[in-house]
């Protein structure tokens, strides 16, 4: 005698309910996997390089350990412990693998985003030469330059190339070294004899609006501009003051003007690209506040770096194969100048998703990729 008729069909009601809940989890992760913007373009220096500097001929390099101990793949160029805040903000982008350096990207590859980031590069070509071979900003534009042409060839033509790249998000921190390897180093620089505070940061600023309208021409329409961080108050300055404590306020005011002036290129580009969109990340203010209550970020140490040498480990960077603190998600700092990872995330992380109403001008990037 065969199964009665109910039962039969309750099975079959499990099969279905059990296909439906396979195929909506396959759904589901189809949908996580892709990113929520097609591509990725950082152009920086030292704090967001991931290996572009690894084959060149300097001074400015950290593809040894210490540096990437805490990186799943090891030293890779990176100036960390492990992620820098582009990687922060790459997965939250929602991309499966970080973006990767233009020295060794190829094909397909380019499609998903490209980092330009040299460690030494400033907005002005002279500055970091001291230190070696670097890519300066007007530099790491022509490589974009190249990379577009190589996404026009992939797509097949300008328009489809066009229609991708103003899907992306473009992130530019610059202007660091032009102070630290540059205007404060009058030794061997004759620009701060040259220009007041005040100049040097419209000369600045100047020259990073040449490169910015070159980008816009080659496809950028969603720009992410990072303001320089509190360099008066890195390890590397705090070691150079009476008590070690001390921010070096004549670094941090040249900075402020800088980033005062940035954010008021934020408001003319904006006015002048109506079909472009640019947004300034307050990295200065965010410092500030991890700097005001270090403890309510889980940090103790907030003058000193992890790994380095001489006073606060500030005076030299982190030497090959040197022992780093133990306790690295305490530290602000990781060697003289750069963040360890748990500073790089809180700062990805405010800029994805401002915190603060300052924390992004005058929206964030999770805003950003929605328009």
């Amino acid at each position: 005698m065969g199964m009665p008729c109910g039962v039969v069909n309750n099975q079959q009601l499990w099969r279905l309910l059990l296909a439906v809940l396979l195929m909506t989890a396959l759904c589901c992760c189809n949908a996580q996997q892709q990113p929520q913007v097609p591509c990725y373009f950082i152009f920086g220096d030292s704090l967001v390089d991931n290996g572009n500097n690894n084959r060149l001929s300097s001074l400015a390099r950290a593809d040894y350990l210490p540096y990437g101990i805490d990186f799943p793949r090891g030293p890779t160029g990176r100036f960390s412990n492990g992620k820098t805040t582009v990687d922060v903000i790459a997965e939250l982008l929602g991309f499966t693998s970080y973006i990767p350096p233009y020295s060794n990207t190829r094909g397909r590859d380019v499609l998903r985003g490209v980092n330009y980031a040299s460690a030494a590069a400033g907005i002005r070509e002279e500055t970091g030469q001291q230190l070696g071979a670097r890519i300066s900003f007007s530099g790491q534009v022509r490589n974009h330059q190249n990379i577009v042409t190589q996404i026009v060839n992939i797509l097949g033509d300008q328009n489809a190339a066009a229609d991708y790249l103003n899907k992306c998000i473009y992130s530019i921190g610059l202007g660091s070294n032009d102070y630290l390897n540059n205007y404060f180093m009058p030794q061997i620089y004759s620009s701060s004899r040259q220009y007041t505070p005040d100049q040097y940061a419209q000369i600045l600023i100047q020259q990073y609006t040449q490169q910015l309208s070159i980008l816009y021409n080659n496809g950028a329409r969603k720009f992410v501009l990072f303001g320089v961080g509190q360099i008066g108050c890195s390890p590397n300055a705090l070691a150079n003051s009476p008590d070690g404590r001390t921010c070096n306020q004549r670094y941090n005011f040249a900075n402020q003007m800088f980033n005062n002036r940035l954010k008021g290129l934020v408001d003319q580009l904006n006015r002048d690209q109506p079909d472009a969109k640019f947004i300034y990340v307050d990295s200065y203010g965010i410092f500030q506040d991890i700097i005001n209550s270090p403890s309510s970020f889980g940090f103790r140490v907030t003058n000193a770096g992890c790994c380095g040498i001489g006073r606060n480990n500030g005076q030299i960077t982190c030497l090959p194969f040197q022992t780093p603190c133990p306790n690295r998600r305490e530290y602000l700092f990781w060697d003289a100048f750069h963040p360890t990872e748990a500073g790089n995330t809180i700062v990805g992380r405010r800029a994805y998703s401002a915190q603060r109403p300052s924390d992004a001008y005058p929206i964030d990037i999770r805003r950003l990729i929605q328009l």
